[in-house]
This record gives structure tokens, C-alpha cells and sequence, in this order.
């Protein structure tokens, strides 16, 4: 996948293409339909597969108070992309020209002249141009002018009323429910990052942890204990995960992520990995000491084992 940061960079032969525009933040279930259908059209068509993208949510330029946290960082929704078979993508970002581009003005500089788009392909939500004031009737109206035509995608909605987003992964996360949010998602959710010298404490108490650092990628679900994956240098081992501060010792930063590999003594400081998150086996809980604190880590050592191990 050739990728793109500005509209300058985009060489002049790029088009004609199928092009479909959006967040995209998570790549889930939802952006998959739409990009398997993408792709499928271009194929058939003889069609360049463009995704335009942005480097941040809109709403961080439009309304910063109320923008959302991401759940894949930039790099990650790259790779993402790239893993459905995207040609092309374009990120492009999110400033305050953008911002206020003019739904026709949008259509025929970015979609005609810079992409030579013969075919936009979008969600039944989708809007455009500045304030969103383009829709899908004013992108076909521009579409019959300029010469492309519009596909809708139909909603992706598992055996529900409510139709897979970003938001709704959010939620999930939020709660805890990674099971539920992997469906969606299409894959578990996961964070990346460096893996940092942290207090000790887990190798004193016989469960050395991989700590991430506090600026890894990806959106962190819910205080609690998971069983999940651990994968570094594309290797992947059980995990015990705690999500958290750790509430039994105090002066512990919130919001930490832990990763005990089980049966498995090796040293991970400095290496990125990547920590998946498969099922939640309790919420966080605060111990009398440290000797319950240890039983109960058995315990949930051996909860992750043995449901992993029913995965695998």
C-alpha cells in the first residue's frame, strides 16, 4: 500500500480509482464491509483502491472538548488499511483548510482532479465539506456533474438493531467487554508499546510483568484483570493482563498495563510489543495484603492458561 500525507505528494497518475472517505479509527467490522466492497469494485473495474483518511478526528480541529479518544493510533490504522488490501491511501490532515472546504469544492478538487475518482463508495451517514454540510444527495448531484458515480454501503449490523462504530467500541472498552468488542472489531483489541522497567513488584511476588510504557497505542479497556496475547518480534505467548493501578500498593499510576507471559521466563525490556486483550477475568480489587493478592494471581493465572488454551 503506497500512502500519502498531503494532497501534494499524490502523483498525477493516480486515478481513475474507487475511492471511499472516512476515519476509519479501529478499522472495525463496520470500515471492513466497506473496504472489502471497495476493493472488489476496483478489481473489477480495472480501478485504483483509494482510502482518504485524516491524521486526527475532525473534532479535534471542529470542537476539541468533545473529540473522542482514538482506539488505534495513526500507524496502527495504516497497517489496518494496508491488511485489507487498500491500494492507496491518502491521510491527509485535519487542518483548518480542510475543515473548511466547500462540499463542491471538495468534490472536484480531491475526488476529480487529485484522485481522478471514477467511483466514491461511503456509509449512509456519510457527510462532507465544511460544517458536514454535504450529503450523499449533494455528493451524487456533484458526482453526475464531474463524472464519478456513488455507492452506499449498506450498515454492518450483527443480528442487532444498533450498527458496529467506533463509538460503540469505545463503550465496550470501557466497560470491559473486549469479547463483545473483538466481534466488532473483527480481531482483539490491542495496545502496542515499549516495554518499561516498572517497580518490581511482580517479580518479587513471583509474576514478573512487562510494563508499557504510558504513551503506548491503542485504547486501553477497563481496570481489571485479562487473559490475552502478548506477541513480540511476531511470536506470540499467553498472557495474564492487569489493566490498572493497582490498587493494593499505593503511589501506583493509574491506568497501567502489565502483561505477565505464562510459562515463560524472557526478558522483554525495550522491545515494542503488542498486548491483545481476549477475555476479562475480574475487575480490579483491592487486597488486605499480600498473601491473598498472591493467591488470587494464581488463580488468575491459571484462568488465562486454561481459557487460552481452549483458544489455540
Amino acid at each position: 500500500m503506497k500512502t500519502y500525507h498531503a494532497l501534494t505528494e499524490v502523483p498525477a497518475d493516480l486515478g481513475p480509482s474507487a475511492v471511499t472517505i472516512g476515519k476509519f479509527d479501529g478499522v472495525h467490522a463496520g470500515h471492513r464491509a466497506v473496504l472489502d466492497e471497495l476493493n472488489a469494485v476496483a478489481r473489477a473495474r480495472g480501478l485504483t483502491s483509494v482510502v482518504i483518511t485524516f491524521d486526527r478526528h475532525p473534532l479535534a480541529q471542529l470542537d476539541p472538548a468533545a473529540r473522542p479518544d482514538a482506539l488505534v493510533s495513526i500507524e496502527q490504522r495504516l497497517e489496518l488499511l494496508e491488511s485489507a488490501g487498500v491500494d492507496v491511501t491518502l491521510l491527509l490532515p485535519f487542518d483548518k483548510a480542510l475543515a473548511s472546504m466547500p462540499p463542491r469544492e471538495f468534490a472536484e478538487y480531491v475526488l476529480k482532479e487529485i484522485c481522478g475518482t471514477t467511483v466514491v463508495m461511503v456509509g449512509d451517514d456519510f457527510r462532507f465539506g465544511a460544517k458536514g454540510e454535504g450529503t450523499i444527495d449533494t455528493l451524487r448531484a456533484h458526482g453526475q456533474e464531474l463524472g464519478f458515480d456513488v455507492d452506499v454501503i449498506p450498515e454492518v449490523k450483527p443480528g442487532l438493531a444498533r450498527k458496529v462504530s467506533s463509538t460503540w467500541v469505545r463503550e465496550l472498552l470501557a466497560s470491559g467487554d473486549v469479547e463483545r468488542a473483538s466481534e466488532l472489531l473483527g480481531r482483539s483489541p490491542s495496545v502496542r508499546g515499549i516495554v518499561v522497567h516498572g517497580a518490581a513488584r511482580g517479580r518479587e511476588l513471583g509474576f514478573p510483568t512487562a510494563n508499557l510504557s504510558a504513551e503506548s497505542e491503542g485504547l486501553i479497556p477497563a481496570d481489571g484483570v485479562y487473559a490475552g496475547w502478548l506477541t513480540d518480534g511476531g511470536v506470540r505467548y499467553p498472557a495474564a493482563i492487569s489493566v490498572g493501578s493497582n490498587p493494593t500498593f499505593a503511589g501506583v499510576p493509574p491506568k497501567q498495563v502489565e502483561a505477565y507471559v505464562i510459562d515463560e521466563d524472557i526478558d522483554l525490556y525495550d522491545h515494542v510489543v503488542e498486548v491483545a486483550f481476549v477475555a476479562r477475568i475480574r475487575g480490579q480489587v483491592k487486597f488486605t495484603g499480600v498473601e491473598p493478592l498472591i493467591v488470587q494471581m494464581n488463580d488468575d493465572v491459571d484462568a488465562a492458561r486454561t481459557l487460552l488454551r481452549d483458544l489455540a
